[in-house]
């Protein structure tokens, strides 16, 4: 029997089967125009309101609706108090219409725990669900170290690190802005990154696996002013976040020792970042499944339907 996951983020739009198994996902991004770093929440409720019956019915196209016994969908950013989008209120109300008329159970998540169980489920490691470990969530708007830990068939969420300002996936835009790249622009980044030969790197200040890239930005906007070099500049900027992250990663696991680590979220499909942090042996999720998507809201609704 299988699930049914929706996820209508600042980024993507998403919709996911499940059986406990195998899985499939349909994604689309949100468009965006040449030059500008996202979209208004107006203009993104619209631009899910358009893709995901769409979606939908590519999904629907092949797996039968007999066969669904829960609709998960994920309703906020975060499962923190005064956490809240107006895009997530078009996968709600798409997950609640069809919650009622197959007469099925709707299941409510955070779009960050969905993100830690997609990674999860694409690295094979669902056994992490049931017990404590830490996960990052790199993304366009979230750069947090998390203390993950078993609620009942669901995740409990906890930061205890990552950036007090601009996220990781901010400051990648903003340097693919400055390159003339399209948003969101960590895939271009990561690609044009390889031609680059320099290994200048700037050292994020990190304690108590915090830290700031405000000023990393201006940083990287010198750089680029001093070089020129586009590839050279997207290399530094990932290379200083990838220091960054893994600076805040080893000291989280001496505070918590023994526990793994996962790496979700967009940033983290990045290839720089992965290399850099092999050393510490991290759950790293196929990239397909790093940047947002609805299996891990799936997955969890088949968890915690109980099925």
């Amino acid at each position: 029997m299988s699930v049914i996951g929706i996820d209508t983020s600042n980024y993507t739009t998403s919709i996911a089967w499940f059986d406990g198994g195998d899985g499939e996902n349909c994604s689309r991004l949100l468009p965006v125009k040449q030059g500008e770093l996202g979209l208004r929440q107006s203009d993104a409720v619209f631009a899910h309101i358009k893709s995901l019956p769409e979606l939908s019915g590519r999904l629907f196209s092949h797996f039968p609706r007999e066969q669904i016994q829960a609709i998960g969908v994920s309703t906020r950013p975060r499962a923190v108090e005064g956490s809240y989008m107006p895009c997530f209120l078009v996968g709600y109300s798409h997950a609640k219409l069809l919650s009622d008329a197959l007469d099925v159970p709707l299941v409510e998540v955070s779009h960050q725990q969905g993100h830690v169980a997609a990674s999860l489920w694409s690295a094979d490691r669902l056994d992490l669900l049931d017990t404590p470990h830490l996960a990052w969530h790199l993304s366009g708007g979230t750069t947090e170290l998390l203390l993950v830990e078993p609620e009942g068939k669901n995740v409990c969420c906890r930061r205890i690190g990552g950036t007090t300002d601009i996220s990781a996936g901010q400051l990648i835009d903003r340097t693919g802005q400055l390159l003339g790249l399209s948003f969101p622009s960590g895939k271009a980044l990561d690609i044009l990154s390889r031609e680059a030969q320099c290994v200048e790197t700037f050292r994020v200040k990190c304690e108590k696996s915090q830290f700031s890239f405000s000023g990393l930005q201006n940083k990287v906007s010198q750089y680029y002013e001093k070089t020129g070099d586009p590839a050279e500049t997207a290399a530094y900027a990932l290379r200083c976040v990838s220091g960054a992250v893994f600076q805040a990663t080893e000291q989280a696991m001496k505070a918590y020792p023994g526990l793994s680590v996962v790496f979700s979220g967009g940033v983290a499909s990045n290839a720089m970042l992965r290399k850099k942090l092999e050393p510490l042996h991290p759950v790293f999720a196929q990239p397909q499944y790093s940047t947002d998507n609805a299996m891990g809201v799936a997955v969890l609704a088949q968890r915690m339907g109980g099925f």
